[in-house]
């Protein structure tokens, strides 16, 4: 072996490939195939916006437990805290998102997050004018607000149909990382319809890209290589907090939808079906005879339901929904909550081995008038069954598929004794619905003084009638 040889074979072998491939000439084509980002942001770049947001907050806020703060209060004859406990005067606190300007007469949109509970917005232009922003309306499921500011002749962006985008091509994001005004970073699409680990709704199907996105750029637009909006940025998965790698933005024809209800109503409508779905995986593919696991399988058919009367049953699995093939459950929840209330839709469902055709007429959504940014919310109520009672989350509607009362705590009286429990939902008081706060205190408040009452409660997705004596 010669020396030459000698050398190379002592030396790390990764290290000696990029010598030798840096000694290699660079093809001018294999430099034209590289995107060039310069005109898509010269273009488009007038249109991002810088939102910088205020919020009044208590100084011991999140130095005190709520139910620390509730344990005090209960142990106060009257109802103060002692004064070393009480809060101290309030103080800003400030957060940094982007956006970008829809329309020429001042529209603009970020994500829900950015701007929730924010006492004031405000909107820096790239001209570096400013403006102080209205909260048309926000929507929590799908995390999008839209902004109003008083200004014309404004600069706006092109969207393009999310639909479209391929895993592997190119993206741009525009937006404020840091609060680093005006800033881009390129990447790939990495993978769509991703459900976010740890997201428990389903309304949104990313788009997953490798764009290096971080605190700041929330809200900011993802364009493709024509310059057109094909995303919202909105979250990302990290262990750290800052980019790596995995980012996810809300499809444009989500935005699109959400926004044009927000513009219209401040508010935003999604269909129901009413079934409880889970994926079809290997074993009950082998079962119903599936030459490959895919589609929802229903588990259970909601009573009631828009699905039940469009005459779907148990054990169907959905292949289809509006001619959109469905791979994962997960997609079902998304194409569904895309169509208005009241709508007819084709469901392609399995069953009994043979492919059938169901029209339903889709459903809304419990609770879905949340995306108003001033719908005020309803205090716990107490009563005198001995327990308090909130408003059910729409999260947990959906997921248990009743209406009725979250059991908040509960207190020496007939629910203790009862048998009641903390997270119990109760769904009848009496043999009448309760499906709200104002009809559970109406109701409670016409019970007799004494007698057996029953009750009827949802616990760990199973319902059962249980009897309070009054007395």
């Amino acid at each position: 072996m010669n020396a030459l040889n000698q050398g190379v074979t002592k030396m790390n072998r990764p290290l000696w490939l990029l010598l030798l491939l840096s000694f290699l000439p660079v093809t001018p084509g294999a430099a034209a195939a590289l995107p060039d980002f310069t005109e898509l942001v010269e273009k488009n770049g007038p249109a991002i916006v810088n939102i910088a947001t205020m919020q009044r907050v208590s100084a011991r806020s999140g130095s005190r437990s709520d139910e620390i703060e509730e344990l005090l209060r209960r142990l106060s004859p009257d109802d103060s805290l002692p004064p070393e406990l009480q809060d101290e005067p309030s103080h800003p606190r400030g957060g940094v998102g982007s956006g970008f300007i829809i329309s020429e007469d001042g529209y603009l949109i970020t994500n829900h997050h950015v701007v929730t509970g924010a006492d004031q917005i405000t909107v820096t232009l790239n001209d570096r004018r400013v403006f102080t922003a209205e909260v048309v309306g926000t929507d929590e499921l799908s995390d999008m607000a839209l902004l109003k500011i008083d200004a014309r002749n404004l600069p706006a962006v092109t969207f393009g149909d999310s639909e479209d985008v391929k895993v592997g091509e190119w993206v741009l994001a525009i937006g404020s990382p840091f609060g680093l005004e005006f800033s881009a970073a390129a990447g790939i699409v990495s993978a769509k319809g991703r459900t976010v680990p740890g997201n428990q709704t389903s309304y949104v199907s990313f788009i997953q890209t490798d764009v290096a996105i971080n605190q700041g750029n929330s809200g900011g637009p993802l364009f493709n290589l024509e310059g057109e909006v094909i995303g919202i940025n909105s979250q990302i998965l990290s262990s750290s907090g800052g980019s790596n790698g995995v980012s996810f933005a809300i499809p444009s024809n989500v935005a699109l939808n959400v926004v044009e209800q927000l513009r219209e109503t401040g508010s935003v409508s999604r269909g129901l079906l009413g079934v409880m779905i889970k994926d079809v995986d290997y074993a009950l593919a082998e079962a119903f005879s599936m030459p490959r696991p895919r589609g929802a399988f229903v588990d259970e058919v909601q009573p009631g339901s828009p699905a039940e009367s469009a005459g779907v049953e148990n054990n169907d699995i959905i292949l289809a929904f509006n001619d959109r093939e469905i791979e994962s459950s997960s997609q079902l929840p998304f194409y569904v909550g895309q169509v208005r209330p009241g709508t007819t839709a084709m469901l392609s469902i399995m069953r009994d081995g043979s492919v059938i055709t169901l029209p339903v007429t889709v459903g809304s959504l419990p609770g879905s008038g949340v995306a108003s940014s001033d719908e005020p919310q309803e205090p716990p109520r107490t009563n005198s069954l001995g327990l308090t009672v909130t408003e059910l989350s729409q999260e947990a509607q959906e997921v248990s598929g009743v209406s009725g009362v979250r059991v908040e705590e509960l207190l020496d009286g007939p629910a203790q004794r009862a048998g009641l429990q903390s997270g119990d939902v109760i769904v009848e008081l009496n043999r009448t619905p309760v499906p709200s706060l104002s009809e559970f205190a109406r109701v409670a408040d016409e019970l007799p003084d004494t007698g057996f009452i029953p009750i009827r409660i949802v616990r760990e997705g199973r319902g059962t009638t249980l009897v309070l004596e009054l007395k």
